[in-house]
């Protein structure tokens, strides 16, 4: 499937290796289990079980070599700076035993331009999992870190979710639209991030709800934003900031090409189709935001199918589509 991405040569692929990591201390969580009343906190008291019945080692992978990106520069040619960051740190991890280390990203630019498609790709590419948190959408202020076990309705964080609950000491989590988070007088949405983002204190980092410490030094970060000027300067320092412009048209339409390739091949119906749609459909699917090309292939991908067409032309588009205004490409 890798292959057809490429739209060239199949691409090499360097299989991750792993290592076990401890992310919490389970004497500490028994010790907490056993100061509860048997009448009191019966969400906490099944949440410290879990972490006992799971354990605390977790997969802590990286690739075993430096891998062969070149099919992400084609995919994603708007985000070149950040993948050589991402490989310098990659080919710096093969020299030691230790976990790979990645400095938090920062991708800044407008919406609709993948930078979640990126994210999720990266995961892909080291071979972890990745978690969304969308700040946009938040409701309250410990998303990131957890609520108080005294308060009703209360849980752990994104954070403690991702580490206690998955499979990795080291998954990518996104944070989506920092930009957009609203703190109140009572609670800062990124207050936690000042740990977080910093290796050594995020080593000993402590979920609001089980008040265990866990580490979470080992994370992947990556956030996303529009506007970098309502991010307190401090969280900007702990990051690499790299500005995310909006692909070129000829850019724009080699990922409509790449994408409508990924689709056709991870569908056993796309045999209907042939390699490449008209060239006037990659036209038209340049002049919207990634995030709304795949809508419009598959849409297309139907409407071709049940009139019959093997290769896509711009009647096959959805009209919506075709009458939006362009998302502003660079010439």
């Amino acid at each position: 499937m890798q292959s057809h991405e490429s739209g060239s040569q199949p691409v090499r692929f360097h299989l991750p290796v792993a290592h076990m990591h401890s992310v919490f201390c389970a004497e500490d969580v028994q010790r907490k289990l056993g100061k509860l009343q048997d009448s009191e906190h019966e969400a906490l008291r099944s949440t410290y079980a879990r972490m006992l019945e799971r354990g605390p080692q977790r997969f802590s992978v990286k690739p075993s070599g430096v891998p062969d990106m070149a099919h992400l520069y084609q995919t994603l040619p708007n985000f070149t700076e950040v993948l050589d960051d991402v490989k310098r740190h990659v080919a710096l991890s093969q020299d030691s035993g230790a976990a790979m280390e990645i400095t938090p990203l920062l991708l800044l630019g407008p919406p609709g331009i993948g930078k979640t498609h990126f994210a999720k790709k990266l995961a892909e590419l080291l071979g972890t999992g990745m978690n969304l948190v969308p700040m946009s959408s938040m409701t309250a202020g410990w998303l990131l870190s957890g609520s108080s076990s005294q308060w009703k309705g209360a849980k752990p964080g994104k954070v403690f979710e991702a580490l206690i609950d998955g499979d990795y000491a080291n998954p990518v989590i996104v944070v989506d639209e920092m930009d957009k988070a609203s703190a109140d007088a009572q609670y800062d949405p990124l207050g936690a991030l000042y740990s977080l983002l910093e290796h050594d204190t995020a080593q000993s980092f402590t979920d609001e709800f089980a008040e265990v410490s866990i580490d979470a030094s080992q994370v992947i970060w990556i956030t996303t934003a529009n506007d970098e000027r309502n991010i307190p300067k401090p969280i900007l320092n702990r990051m690499n900031v790299f500005e995310v412009e909006a692909p070129s048209l000829e850019a724009a339409r080699q990922i409509a090409l790449q994408l409508y390739q990924s689709i056709r091949a991870e569908h056993a119906w796309g045999r209907h189709f042939s390699d490449a749609p008209q060239a006037d459909v990659l036209d038209q699917l340049a002049e919207m935001p990634p995030r709304e090309m795949r809508r419009a292939l598959m849409t297309a991908f139907g409407n071709a199918r049940l009139a019959g067409h093997e290769t896509l032309g711009t009647v096959d588009l959805p009209k919506t589509s075709i009458n939006r205004s362009t998302m502003g490409f660079l010439q």
